[in-house]
């Protein structure tokens, strides 16, 4: 379609709350080109940037990524840990701290 000194070729897309428009255009001798990209959205930009600051799309991705691999995880769970020599690992066993008059009775410290 010509249009003044150029020829063009425009495209649009219209997507929910977003507009592209794309312009191509070329000299009658070729010996130049332009294309232009142009992007619509409503709300703008501004406030979309908003609501993904709040949504957290990171944790978005991570909900999406647990969902898709949960079937293939429940489908293959996980073998029991061995230890070196085949047997189960032992059970792991958390000390109460001592109190401080007994470490200083052990120090030699307490009278």
């Amino acid at each position: 379609m010509p249009h003044g000194d150029f020829e063009e070729t425009k495209a649009t897309a219209l997507l929910p709350r977003l507009k592209i428009e794309i312009l191509h255009s070329r000299s009658p001798a070729g010996d130049t080109e332009q294309l232009s990209i142009n992007v619509l959205a409503l709300p703008s930009f501004e406030a979309f940037g908003n609501y993904l600051e709040a949504a957290n799309p990171f944790l978005f991705w991570m909900r999406f990524a647990e969902t898709a691999w949960a079937p293939w995880l429940r489908a293959f769970p996980a073998p029991p840990l061995r230890g070196a020599l085949g047997g189960p690992l032992p059970a792991a066993k958390i000390a109460a701290p001592s109190s401080s008059s007994e470490s200083s009775e052990q120090d030699g410290c307490g009278e």
